[in-house]
């Protein structure tokens, strides 16, 4: 069972997490969730350990259970000014932003982070393990992100997003090699193959 709340003062506390920061393509999305006192469900876990339509019917219970939730986005170009660690953290900041009610801690996945206001928080290895309101802002990041990368998916079909979402899959590497990089793509980031090509936009 995960756990409801890390502060011990009872403060209104947000969990956030990130989706997508280990893709070569695409926006990195991120989520801030603060779930109800004592709140429970035996069904709630890490993204990761989900199958996807286990994410997409918590997703829809989460939404219906918050007390606020609200999603922050990072564009492609934006990463490539600032990095895609500075990117994850804005988006995280973005989604704490988008709040209807404003926490009193923030609990956040991981080991980096940076100071939110005044907010106190705490950074937590594997936290979307460990903690409710983490595992909501990963199953919201994720799925809200896979929306995204499908519809991509239709303007840019050579990379299939649609089932590596712009992770550096084999079939994304080799749509790069044959048609060069999208708008999407990253391109601070190693691993693009050839990224002075441009797009191809003929379609086959």
């Amino acid at each position: 069972m995960l756990l409801p709340l890390y502060n011990e003062q009872g403060l209104t506390e947000a969990g956030c997490d990130e989706a997508g920061r280990g893709c070569l393509a695409g926006s990195v999305y991120a989520a801030a969730v603060i779930l109800p006192p004592n709140y429970t469900n035996e069904t709630l876990n890490d993204s990761k350990q989900l199958t996807a339509r286990q994410r997409y019917r918590l997703r829809e219970e989460i939404e219906r259970d918050a007390v606020a939730w609200a999603l922050g986005i990072v564009t492609p170009e934006e990463i490539d000014r600032i990095n895609i660690l500075n990117a994850s953290i804005l988006a995280m900041h973005r989604a704490l932003d988008a709040l209807t009610v404003r926490p009193g801690y923030i609990i956040v996945d991981g080991n980096r982070f940076k100071p939110y206001g005044l907010t106190p928080y705490r950074t937590i290895v594997k936290g979307d393990a460990k903690y409710l309101a983490i595992a909501a802002a990963s199953i919201l990041a994720k799925t809200y992100r896979d929306d995204y990368m499908h519809e991509m998916h239709q303007l840019y079909p050579h990379y299939d997003w649609l089932h590596n979402a712009g992770y550096p899959t084999k079939k994304h590497r080799e749509g790069i090699a044959l048609h060069g990089i999208t708008p999407l793509h990253r391109r601070s980031f190693g691993g693009l193959g050839q990224p002075q090509l441009p797009f191809d936009t003929d379609e086959e």
